[in-house]
């Protein structure tokens, strides 16, 4: 694809704050970056701030997030000035499914917990990417397997949509030595075993040894979890 070509000759993908500098130049107004308020998140967020870079920032809020992800939500869009748009589901699709299925659906098959994910996640994520031209993520390829393929920049067939991962090669050490260095604020959880967070209800911290996504819909048996938001 010609506009990812050009990307990858004159954005420096060893440079995050340079990329994304080139990046919000070279598309004003049609670049956003999706942030869940994760470490990795808060990176990129501080590193678009101090730039000052024409990125709009936004995110999804579930209704069944983690008391200290919407109290981060308050403290970042302060700290940076930032307004950070927030997209909800649609009421009407998730009373329907609430009153079909039950609240707590997700645990009673994997079907109804990609459909609760689609309604809570990926429907909003649709409409906040309207014309938009350059999706911007925090995806890393040490999150787990199913993130190893990740590259600087990509295609994605789902949403249509150019998307740019400026610290796709990034390790846990890099992110966090990068939130202290700058006093980027960053979710509690974090230090409490949480490397990756989402719902409430489908979260739970990680033992030793296990990959930072391991915690994310911990209970269903198939190695390959994601909530449909990023295919690979």
């Amino acid at each position: 694809m010609q506009e990812i070509e050009r990307i990858l000759a004159h954005a420096d993908s060893t440079n995050p704050q340079a990329a994304l500098s080139w990046i919000a130049s070279e598309y004003p107004g049609q670049c956003a970056f999706s942030s869940s308020l994760g470490a990795e998140d808060q990176v990129i967020t501080h590193m678009i701030a101090a730039q000052n870079l024409p990125v709009r920032v936004f995110t999804l809020d579930t209704g069944r997030l983690f008391p200290e992800t919407y109290d981060l939500l308050e403290v970042t869009g302060k700290k940076y000035h930032l307004s950070i748009e927030v997209f909800y589901p649609k009421t009407a699709s998730v009373q329907a499914m609430v009153n079909a299925k039950g609240i707590n659906l997700f645990y009673d098959s994997k079907e109804n917990r990609i459909e609760c994910c689609h309604i809570r996640k990926v429907e909003p994520l649709h409409r906040s990417l309207r014309n938009t031209k350059i999706w911007i993520t925090g995806l890393r390829k040490d999150q787990s397997d199913t993130r190893k393929q990740i590259d600087f920049v990509e295609y994605d067939k789902q949403f249509s949509i150019i998307k740019v991962n400026p610290i796709f090669e990034w390790n846990d050490q890099q992110v966090f030595s990068y939130l202290k260095t700058h006093q980027v604020p960053y979710n509690p959880l974090h230090d409490k075993g949480y490397p990756s967070i989402g719902c409430q209800p489908c979260t739970r911290a990680v033992f030793p040894g296990e990959d930072s996504r391991s915690g994310r819909w911990w209970w269903e048996q198939d190695a390959h979890r994601e909530c449909g938001l990023h295919q690979h």
